[in-house]
């Protein structure tokens, strides 16, 4: 990691939005995320309970995806469709998934979600990232491939290599860098890791 790079980043940021994610214009930028309503609805639909009833958690799943601002309109039909037509089985195996990813083994629960949407040729980044990410909204990350791409050649996260299609050693190496160049910068830039990563975003066409 270029620790300068990401301190002239920080320093950057806040002389342009002083206050961070609550100046003004990035509290209004925010509110177009609705990531607090987001997290809500994550975190109650997706309670440990909840996840004895596929069917309905296959809905909760279709709903999150559907309503984040992140992932692309062209996605969230294809996703959508492809959910509400598997087979009960592979919904389990969905829902199954998700459950080891959130409660359990995480990296078993990573790769059956991975295997699912490899029959529906959805094996997405944004997919297999948005719900966990609205789940622990401090630790987990979204991977969007423009960011990820351009923060790995930028701040020079010489350790990690891009790859269109999601492995688990992939996200596990770049969740841990983003959660460790997190913790080297101002609070304010990282009231959850969406916000940190947008931040990272905007910073490389400052810089």
């Amino acid at each position: 990691m270029n620790l300068k790079k990401l301190k002239q980043a920080e320093k950057s940021f806040l002389r342009r939005y002083p206050g961070g994610f609550n100046h003004p214009e990035m509290l209004t930028l925010g509110k177009k995320h609705k990531m607090d309503q987001m997290i809500a609805f994550t975190q109650e639909h997706f309670a440990k309970g909840k996840f004895s009833a596929p069917e309905t958690m296959i809905e909760n799943i279709v709903k999150v995806i559907g309503r984040s601002s992140m992932v692309s309109v062209f996605e969230k039909p294809k996703f959508k469709d492809f959910a509400l037509d598997l087979a009960l089985e592979d919904q389990k195996r969905l829902v199954g998934g998700l459950k080891q990813q959130l409660y359990g083994k995480e990296q078993k629960g990573f790769e059956t979600i991975l295997d699912v949407l490899k029959g529906g040729k959805l094996a997405k980044w944004s997919l297999m990232t948005i719900c966990p990410l609205y789940f622990r909204p401090q630790f987990e990350v979204y991977v969007k491939p423009t960011t990820a791409k351009g923060v790995i050649d930028f701040f020079e996260l010489k350790s990690l290599t891009y790859h269109p299609t999601p492995t688990w050693a992939f996200y596990e190496a770049y969740r841990a860098l983003v959660n460790e160049m997190k913790a080297e910068i101002d609070p304010r830039l990282s009231p959850n890791n969406a916000a940190f990563t947008g931040f990272l975003m905007m910073s490389l066409d400052k810089n």
